[in-house]
């Protein structure tokens, strides 16, 4: 492995992360694979290396105890037919995770891939913001995915006012561009804090459906 690389996932348990909140059914398979009798869910096979919330797909999130800030992140996740997820940098700005096989354009933010929108708009109650990946990238469900990603932390002064935004420097989704400096201004929806923080946990969203990882791994950057 390159230099400055950590290994989030040791493929074997679950240390260096902790669920957030109570009843966590995150658990290490050797395997998935979609249930040929409902290919909504998951048929997991013994053994390690793999990550997985679910067979059904539905329990609280997890996250790492490393903090970071600046960093590279790499890893490979499946999802079971319109299974739904997420992997939030710092806890705070989600990449959506989604069955979006076939989608065609016009893409949204909600699309694999796609950086989601900010919270809720205080008067219209609407989502504002968020920015769909460039290409649907996405590979069937039941199929390994790879996501690559650089992202810069906020930036703050001596008196802890942000000076600079939170920016996912580039971000490729299975080997194709989807996103390239793009600004996030505010934490996306469902943020870990409704405001922006210097360094923050990796999150993984596990209550909307099932989803499996594998090979999580960041390096972290300087400032």
């Amino acid at each position: 492995m390159a230099s400055g690389w950590v290994e989030l996932f040791n493929g074997q348990d679950l240390t260096g992360w902790r669920a957030r909140g109570s009843g966590s059914t995150w658990h290490v398979v050797g395997a998935v694979r979609l249930d040929p009798e409902d290919p909504r869910a998951f048929v997991s096979e013994p053994g390690t290396g793999v990550l997985v919330n679910s067979e059904r797909g539905r329990t609280v999130d997890l996250y790492t105890e490393l903090l970071h800030g600046d960093c590279e992140l790499h890893l490979e996740y499946c999802v079971a037919e319109r299974s739904n997820s997420g992997v939030y940098l710092m806890g705070q700005y989600e990449i959506q995770i989604l069955d979006s096989w076939g989608e065609e354009p016009p893409l949204r933010y909600g699309t694999n891939g796609g950086i989601y929108a900010r919270h809720r708009h205080p008067v219209t109650g609407r989502d504002y913001g968020g920015h769909p990946p460039r290409v649907n990238a996405s590979r069937r469900p039941g199929e390994w995915q790879t996501l690559d990603v650089v992202f810069r932390a906020p930036r703050f002064d001596g008196q802890g006012y942000k000076v600079r935004d939170a920016q996912f420097v580039r971000v490729v989704l299975n080997g194709h561009l989807i996103h390239e400096r793009v600004a996030v201004d505010l934490p996306t929806g469902g943020a870990w804090d409704p405001y922006d923080i210097p360094r923050g946990p990796l999150r993984l969203q596990g209550d909307h459906g099932p989803v499996a990882f594998r090979d999580i791994r960041m390096r972290l950057l300087g400032a």
